[in-house]
C-alpha cells in the first residue's frame, strides 16, 4: 500500500503508458483505460483507508478437497468460520452423487448465507459440466471454476449461457497465458468472475491489461492463488482492481491457501478471513535464504532427507 513506490499508483496516463493495446483495441482503447482510472481518482484514498483498516476479502479451499471425509470437511469448515472466513470453494467433478452429498454438508455446516463456489479443475466437456452443475444448483454455487478445457472460449460461453440463469457464474483464466484470450472470454460473455494468475501471464504490464479489460466489462477479477507465493503476489493486484479500477467489493475475492508462506521474507497475513495490506512496499517476493539452501536441488537438506528414505531417487 507504499503508492510511491509503485506504478500501480502512478497517474492514469503513465500507468497506461505501461500497457501494449495492440490486438486489444476492439476491447478497450487507450481512452477507455484512461478514463476508467480517472473515474476512480477522486474517491481512492477512501477505499485505500478502507482497506488498511479492514483487508481485502479472501476465500478458501482448504476444506473442500477431493477425498476429504465428511467429518474432515465439517471440522475444517466450522475452524474457519471461527477464523471469520465467509467464503469457501470445494473442489469436483470426481463422482457427481458425491459431489451432491459433499454440498450438503458443506451447506449444512455454514448455511446458505455464506458464498460458496466450486472447481473442476477442467474436468468436463460442456454438455456435462451443463448437467452436473444443474444437479448442484440446488446448493447455491456462486461459480463453476475450470469447467471445461482452459483454451475453450465457446465452451465457457455455452456453459455461461446455460448456467446464467440459475444463478451460477463461470470463473476461469488461471490458465490464461496472456491478454487476447482473455479479450476473447470477456467479448462471449464466457466468464463472470476473471482468475487472473500472478505468473502465468507475461508480468505486470499485461495483468494491468486485463484488469482494466474487466473493469470495463463490468467482470469481478478473483485472482488465483495457492502455489508459492502467489498468494503474497497476487494481493497487490486485488487491491490495485478495488482502489483504481473497480470501486467495489462486490462478488470480490481472492484465494488464500494457508501453505508455503512460513518461506517468504515478508508472508502474507489474513485476518478475519481477509488479506491484511502489506506493510513493505514493492512487489518483490523474498524467499528467506535458509529455504533457498535447504531445498535447492540435489544438494539442499531437505532433499538429501528423501533420497535417504528412498521416496526419490537422485538423477
Amino acid at each position: 500500500m507504499h503508492s510511491e513506490y509503485s506504478i500501480l499508483f502512478q497517474d492514469a496516463e503513465q500507468l497506461v503508458n505501461t500497457i501494449d493495446f495492440t490486438y486489444m483495441s476492439d476491447a478497450l482503447t487507450k481512452e477507455e483505460a484512461v478514463a476508467i482510472l480517472k473515474k476512480m481518482d477522486s474517491t481512492k484514498a477512501q477505499r485505500e483507508s478502507e482497506l488498511l483498516k479492514t483487508g481485502y476479502p479472501s476465500y478458501t479451499t482448504s476444506c473442500g478437497w477431493l477425498g476429504y471425509s465428511d467429518e474432515k470437511i465439517t471440522k475444517l469448515a466450522t475452524e474457519a468460520m471461527a477464523e471469520g472466513t465467509t467464503r469457501f470453494k470445494m473442489k469436483v467433478g470426481k463422482d457427481l452423487q458425491d459431489d451432491i452429498r459433499r454440498a450438503k454438508i458443506f451447506r449444512e455446516v455454514i448455511g446458505f448465507d455464506k458464498i460458496w463456489c466450486v472447481d473442476a479443475n477442467q474436468k468436463w466437456d460442456v454438455q456435462e459440466a451443463i448437467d452436473w452443475m444443474t444437479a448442484l444448483a440446488p446448493y447455491k454455487p456462486l461459480w463453476i471454476e475450470e469447467p471445461t478445457s482452459p483454451d475453450d472460449i465457446l465452451g465457457h460461453a455455452a456453459i455461461a449461457k446455460a448456467l446464467n440463469p440459475l444463478g451460477i457464474g463461470v470463473a476461469t483464466g488461471e490458465m490464461c497465458q496472456n491478454r487476447v484470450m482473455f479479450k476473447q472470454f470477456l467479448q462471449a460473455n464466457a466468464l463472470q468472475f476473471c482468475q487472473i494468475d500472478a505468473c502465468r501471464m507475461g508480468g505486470v504490464n499485461e495483468v494491468l491489461a486485463v484488469i482494466l479489460m474487466a473493469a470495463k466489462f463490468d467482470v469481478p477479477v478473483c485472482p488465483h492463488a495457492g502455489g508459492v507465493a502467489l498468494c503474497e503476489l497476487v494481493q497487490h493486484y486485488s487491491m490495485f482492481d478495488y482502489i483504481r479500477c473497480a470501486g467495489s467489493l462486490k462478488n470480490r475475492m481472492t484465494e488464500f491457501a494457508d501453505h508455503l508462506h512460513e518461506h517468504m521474507l515478508d508472508p502474507v497475513t489474513i485476518n478475519n478471513g481477509n488479506y491484511v495490506p502489506p506493510k513493505v512496499p514493492g512487489f518483490i517476493v523474498g524467499i528467506k535464504p535458509e529455504s533457498l539452501r535447504d531445498y535447492e536441488y540435489p544438494e539442499g537438506p531437505a532433499w538429501q532427507k528423501l533420497f535417504e528414505e528412498g521416496l526419490f531417487e537422485k538423477e
